[in-house]
């Protein structure tokens, strides 16, 4: 069409010209003037016309081209990227800017250079040929390079384009994609976390069509389906899972009804006949074409129910352990207001839980205390670690000693609060203190019984000595009989001292409490006077115990001394006995007595009762609340000290202004026992002769104790071989000839070797000698060294005691 157009316009021209020169042809012969000459002259005219039109045009399309090269040039500097134009010989026409900037690190501006930003690539440069020879055919082509030149990693689009109408020229694009790349891989990167997630999130991800098959699913759904991805889309259809589908709805319904948002709970039927409870919310799109997809959620409530019942089964747990822990709990926010607290904290306080709930815990503080546990609360809600615990004092409907300790709650404002009652502990603890200091005391008596028991065997005996020189009606007799009697008088102190300590000699046989008490009553109606009534009340059936007689008188008596002055102004002893069986352990005084069959002596007084405060402390030797010179404290003690070593119990329970009643628990005997074991004979007063021939070796460290005995036995026709200490004794029987000593009298313990060990070395020479052991302390600590041919005879003893035990022990 343009080659027509100028054919046209040629055309015109070359007819414009020649009807021109017809024209000046034409005037010529009108104005009669030299043909040649007009026609010369049109000529000249019309070529200066031409020439000017060419001069015309030439300049017309220089300007043109110009802007052109112009325009071309800003199109290129105003490219993104990077461009060059190269001829047929690779020969650099055109670089813009960008280009120039971007070689500037490898060299001048060329083709060459541009492969160089690729140099880490050892294809770079074939690459690049065969771009330019695509392009030199005519033919569009690019290439996705990288470049690390400089230490940097970049990435570069380079497209080789050939130049309309200019045969071999390449017209090159680079531009940097970089940025591009990252952004297309971050992308990606992101696609493929939504799509691990949608596959592997704790739900259920689906979308059905018009026909309810599946054309989307996630991992998570296809195994709880047991199914896999593939197959479900296969041929999946969503009815084909549920076991009870919704009759008379479309095929990518789950409720009845339909609509475009639906939600129900419905069962999932999956591989092997597996079934599961679901939540399902899905809303159905209908789209223009008359397609349908849905977009569903499942939630499999299963592992839901499992989750709340652990949760329910861990509060349980929680509130079990909470409410049923053996200390008290208590739950404080951070102004110190009780949140909750457990039964076992109530019961501390004898309060309910309700009447705590809200309450202020430094309300609950007892003074002493209150200053101190609030600063350590304080810290520890402002962050302080306190590991240790302490001691305080709560405020109920009485004290209570506790120990607390106080932990931050993990994660939450407020603080957790332990309580160990120590009440008990105080208890046990005062308790032990006092069994310290019984044993102690004990320890002492015991000792100090010892010694007195041979000063008083010694003035006892020598009293004994003197009365067989001074008869009565002598003037000596007296003073000598109160010097006896006062002796009696300390050793009946120092079996006191003893039965407290338990450590004094029990004879225990099989007895009958009714007759204890009968021979006692007429005792007992002299000691307490004529003011005060006196009741007997003896029990049906009772069983028998097992007791020393004479201990059991002095613990009655003990108690009806103490009775009698309680009652200064009169009033009524009572004693009652009866059988008592305990099911469970009872605690009795500070002991706690175990279950088993009792009889019980019931010593009960309308007197002015025990103050609490001296309660505590009425077993205890020593004290009194009598005036000075009046008792000596040793009552009671003596009391609780022969029941305890006879096997019983101890009971006290009195009133201020009303009285006092003693309980006195003794085992009672099974009768197999008591058939075993027939009561003891009361034994006659033997009056028979008391002297003998017979030798006797008598070994004793006091000299005093060792002088009478020798001369009271020697008095009665025995021959006596005295030695001062055990290793003297067996020095004697080397010299002596053992098989003429009878019988041997040894102190227990004695410096150096005791008795017990001296006598066995000399019943190894000797087995069948006979033995008295003689001892200030109880029989008890020669149970191991007691047998056949062996006797005991406590401290103090008299003159006759002594003849009888060594008559009794010679047969």
């Amino acid at each position: 069409d343009n080659a027509r157009l100028r054919f046209r316009k040629i055309l015109l021209s070359l007819i414009f010209i020649l009807l021109y020169l017809l024209g000046c042809l034409g005037l010529a012969l009108v104005l009669d003037v030299n043909e040649t000459t007009i026609m010369a002259v049109g000529g000249t005219f019309v070529l200066a016309a031409v020439l000017a039109f060419l001069f015309q045009k030439f300049l017309h399309n220089y300007s043109a081209q110009e802007k052109e090269r112009l325009l071309i040039r800003e199109v290129m500097e105003g490219s993104r990227g990077a461009r060059l134009i190269t001829d047929g010989a690779d020969n650099t026409v055109y670089t813009n800017q960008k280009f120039d900037e971007l070689c500037e690190e490898t060299g001048r501006e060329a083709l060459d250079t541009l492969v160089r930003l690729f140099s880490d690539n050892v294809e770079a440069h074939s690459l690049f040929k065969n771009l330019a020879d695509q392009a030199q055919r005519g033919l569009n082509d690019f290439l996705e390079l990288k470049s690390t030149f400089g230490g940097r990693e970049r990435w570069f689009v380079v497209a080789a384009q050939p130049v309309a109408g200019w045969a071999g020229y390449v017209h090159w694009s680079i531009n940097d994609v970089t940025h591009q790349r990252e952004l297309d891989r971050t992308i990606r990167e992101e696609r493929e976390k939504l799509i691990d997630f949608t596959d592997n999130a704790p739900v259920g991800f689906f979308s059905i069509d018009e026909n309810g098959r599946f054309v989307f699913v996630n991992a998570t759904l296809a195994r709880w389906l047991g199914e896999s991805i593939d197959g479900i889309l296969a041929d999946g259809t969503l009815h084909a899972f549920m076991e009870t589908p919704p009759s008379d709805t479309a095929p990518y319904d789950i409720a009845e009804k339909g609509g475009t948002r639906q939600v129900a709970e419905i069962t999932m039927k999956g591989a092997g006949g597996r079934t599961f409870l679901a939540s399902v919310n899905q809303t159905v799109v209908f789209e223009e074409d008359g397609r349908v997809r849905t977009r569903g959620v499942m939630h499999d409530l299963t592992s839901e129910r499992e989750m709340r019942q652990a949760l329910q089964a861990s509060e349980y747990r929680f509130q079990k352990f909470f409410e049923d822990a053996p200390l008290g709990i208590a739950l404080v926010d951070a102004k110190g207001s009780i949140q909750d607290c457990n039964a076992a904290m109530a019961a501390m306080l004898d309060m309910p839980v309700s009447q705590l709930e809200g309450k202020n815990f430094g309300n609950l503080l007892a003074k002493d205390s209150k200053d101190a546990a609030m600063e350590t609360l304080n810290a520890i809600a402002a962050g302080e670690e306190r590991t240790g615990a302490m001691e305080i004092v709560l405020k109920g409907k009485q004290d209570v000693s506790v120990q607390m300790h106080a932990r931050k709650i993990k994660d939450r404002e407020g603080i957790v609060l332990h309580f160990i009652d120590l009440r008990e502990q105080k208890r046990l603890e005062a308790q032990f203190v006092q069994s310290q200091k019984m044993q102690a005391i004990g320890q002492l008596a015991g000792g100090i019984a010892h010694d007195f028991n041979n000063l008083l065997t010694a003035i006892i005996g020598f009293c004994d000595l003197l009365l067989l020189r001074h008869k009565p009606g002598d003037p000596s007799f007296g003073d000598i009989m109160q010097i006896k009697q006062n002796s009696n008088r300390a050793a009946n102190l120092v079996r006191q001292l003893l039965a407290f300590s338990r450590q004094q000699t029990l004879r225990p046989n099989v007895q009958d409490v009714t007759d204890i008490l009968t021979e006692v009553s007429h005792l007992l109606r002299r000691l307490i006077g004529a003011n005060i009534e006196l009741d007997l009340d003896h029990g049906q059936s009772l069983g028998l115990v097992k007791v020393d007689v004479g201990q059991m008188e002095q613990v009655l008596i003990n108690l009806a001394v103490n009775a009698r002055d309680a009652m200064e102004q009169g009033g009524k002893l009572s004693i009652r006995t009866k059988n008592y069986v305990s099911t469970s352990p009872q605690k009795r005084c500070d002991d706690e007595m175990p279950a088993g069959e009792w009889v019980v002596i019931e010593v009960a007084d309308t007197g002015c009762g025990i103050s609490k405060e001296n309660m505590t402390r009425i077993l205890e030797p020593f004290f009194t609340t009598k005036g000075i010179g009046q008792g000596t404290g040793l009552g009671l003690a003596t009391v609780y000290g022969i029941i305890r070593q006879t096997g019983g119990y101890l009971h006290i329970d009195s009133t201020v202004g009303i009285g006092t009643t003693f309980s006195i628990y003794l085992p009672r005997l099974s009768a197999e026992e008591a058939k075993t074991e027939a009561p003891a004979a009361k034994q006659e007063e033997k009056t028979g002769d008391l002297t003998g021939s017979a030798r006797i070796l008598l070994v004793e460290d006091e000299d005093a104790v060792r002088t009478f005995s020798t001369r009271a036995l020697t008095n009665k026709g025995y021959q006596v071989l005295g030695a001062e200490s055990g290793e003297a004794a067996l020095a004697l029987l080397d010299v002596e000839d053992l098989s003429t000593i009878d019988l041997l009298i040894t102190d227990v313990m004695m410096p150096g070797i005791d008795g017990p060990t001296m006598a066995k070395k000399i019943r190894e020479r000797s087995p069948n000698l006979k033995i008295i052991f003689i001892s200030g302390y109880t029989e008890d600590r020669l149970k191991d060294h007691m047998g056949a041919n062996i006797y005991f005879l406590p401290k103090p003893f008299t003159l006759k005691q002594l003849a009888e035990k060594v008559k009794e022990a010679l047969g």
